[in-house]
């Protein structure tokens, strides 16, 4: 019979493991892409933190983010994309770098997303608490907030050493005309904007320019926030899919992504370790030439027409 006393130390027992320090597995490679501005590379897939990261104080929540996180840098992830706005993210992602042995090729970016400069000073130092690292590798303008103060601090931590690049985001059509007007005239090393099989605006003008203007490229919502697979869920793959190593439909949308020539690196988001491996498989895998992109935009247009 187990007594009170004893379910207390089991208890005690099962909470310190977890805050134990997750055992590191021998990391697989990924495809990866060229940063242009430095010729640093970085592995083709990111992971994403919005929604997915925000568990507030629960320490269950954090492990198993925690469990997700190491899955993704074992797999050979590297960038890990969170802001100041997804809640308790940035405090997630700290707790859950605690919790793993081995950062791998960890690349970190946050953003910041405040009015005026001294507010985005204090909000980019207290994300460096969060996170416990000493510097970021990219630090972003969310969403165009206040970009041009902003943008100013930007390059004086870069030129101090604080950051290592530098860069903007939106996910919102409405605001392209605006980034493109900043991507043309900033020294801009990095841009986050949307794409995906529905969501293709930015192929016809700020796919190019970033290309141009040599500013590496980070997809956000690649899945319309999960409303695209579950718009094709109950529809089948086609036949030719096992052709390219795709084996689900949240493959076949990264890999269309992933296979953009300008596309430096997606962020799928998730809270579950077995989406994880499933998005690591689909950078893995076989990517699309531009005649099989055509044929996978052709086919998803025609399921859901």
């Amino acid at each position: 019979m187990v007594t009170r006393r004893k379910l207390l130390q089991m208890t005690a027992a099962l909470a310190a493991c977890a805050t134990l320090p997750l055992p590191a597995k021998p990391r697989t490679g990924l495809p990866k892409r060229t940063i242009p501005v430095s010729g640093e590379k970085i592995p083709l897939l990111g992971m994403g933190t919005w929604l997915t990261f925000d568990v507030g104080d629960y320490p269950m929540q954090v492990e198993r983010r925690a469990r997700v996180l190491k899955t993704f840098l074992d797999g050979g992830g590297g960038l890990v994309d969170s802001s100041p706005m997804y809640g308790t993210s940035e405090k997630t992602v700290g707790l859950a770098l605690k919790q793993i042995e081995h950062h791998g090729e960890l690349f970190t970016a946050t953003k910041v997303w405040t009015p005026t400069r001294w507010l985005g000073i204090e909000q980019m130092e207290n994300s460096l608490g969060l996170w416990g690292v000493a510097k970021f590798d990219l630090m972003q303008i969310h969403n165009l907030l206040d970009w041009k103060t902003h943008m100013q601090t930007l390059k004086e931590w870069k030129a101090e050493g604080r950051v290592r690049y530098i860069g903007v985001t939106t996910s919102h059509g409405r605001r392209h005309e605006e980034l493109e007007q900043v991507l043309r005239q900033e020294p801009l090393d990095f841009v986050q904007f949307t794409y995906n099989l529905l969501d293709r605006e930015v192929e016809s003008r700020l796919l190019p320019l970033a290309a141009d203007r040599g500013i590496a490229v980070i997809i956000n919502r690649p899945f319309r926030r999960a409303a695209l697979l579950d718009a094709l869920s109950a529809k089948p793959l086609p036949p030719w899919a096992a052709e390219l190593d795709c084996t689900s439909w949240a493959q076949y949308c990264l890999k269309f992504i992933l296979s953009h020539p300008h596309v430096t690196c997606a962020i799928p988001a998730t809270t579950r370790v077995d989406h994880m491996q499933e998005n690591l498989q689909a950078a893995s895998g076989v990517l699309p030439d531009q005649a099989t992109r055509t044929h996978m935009l052709d086919y998803v247009n025609a399921l859901l027409s």
